[in-house]
């Protein structure tokens, strides 16, 4: 029996269904470059979903309907051309320094600093010192990463013959290298390391970790010319996140500094 009740009803689901369609339509898509760079993005080009970078485009795209932030895999060496060639819109967690030279980009001070520190195994008489001479020590390193100590320049080549440096892709292995004494000293991010201890508390006391630091990674957003989201628009949708709480649940627990902005 046809009831003209029913129908308003349908027809209020129809009409809310359809502005919300809308609104979302509405969103401005910004595609946000995922290069492995773990605890930051974990093997996006095999669709993992984990790492703290969907953390915060999640966050992102909770707190406002204009622009939908979304993951496009790319790797290390890749991100540079996919950025050129507009296939992403921006480049999270990086540093200008790090071979963007050369390339136009608008950046957005992230407020956030992590740092890159020496790793040993721990043995009876090694202690700081250990770490002031890295010449014929041998190494691992993460390849592609920008290193003070080798000049910023990432090249493979460089890196092995100068530096007696093993690269892998996985900071695990670089450090199971270092307790099975087949590398001496590895290079990790102190949030790697927060995070690698938590999971792997027994080997813990098999390291020694230095105090002096390679470098320090105050991380910036970057912007193509012709993104959808102007760096302004973006240093305002974090500093909602940094009022509201996000940035330090989200960074925090990685020993990722969430520092005051100018």
């Amino acid at each position: 029996m046809f009831s003209p009740w029913r129908l308003a009803a349908g027809l209020t689901l129809w009409a809310l269904g359809s502005a919300a369609w809308t609104q979302a339509s509405a969103a401005q898509l910004v595609r946000v470059g995922a290069a492995h760079f773990p605890p930051y993005t974990v093997r996006p080009e095999q669709g993992a979903d984990t790492g703290l970078l969907p953390q915060l485009l999640e966050a992102l795209n909770a707190e406002q309907t204009d622009y939908q932030f979304v993951l496009v895999p790319t790797s290390i060496p890749r991100r540079f051309r996919d950025f050129e060639q507009g296939r992403v819109d921006m480049a999270v967690f990086e540093n200008p320094l790090w071979g963007w030279q050369e390339i136009a980009h608008t950046s957005v001070d992230m407020g956030l600093e992590d740092a890159e520190i020496f790793v040993a195994q721990r043995q009876a008489g090694r202690d700081q010192s250990y770490f002031a001479d890295l010449t014929g020590k041998r190494l691992a390193v993460f390849s592609g990463y920008h290193y003070a100590f080798a000049n910023f320049n990432p090249d493979p080549k460089n890196m092995a013959e100068r530096f007696n440096a093993t690269l892998t892709y996985s900071h695990d292995s670089n450090l199971l290298m270092v307790a099975r004494g087949r590398a001496d000293i590895a290079l990790i991010t102190r949030s790697y390391l927060s995070d690698f201890m938590v999971r792997n508390a027994s080997m813990a006391r098999q390291f020694l970790v230095s105090e002096r630091i390679d470098q320090v990674y105050h991380h910036y957003a970057l912007l193509r010319p012709k993104a959808p989201i102007t760096g302004e628009a973006f240093s305002a949708l974090l500093k909602g996140l940094r009022d509201n709480g996000q940035m330090l649940k989200i960074f925090e627990p990685y020993r990722i500094d969430v520092t005051p902005l100018p």
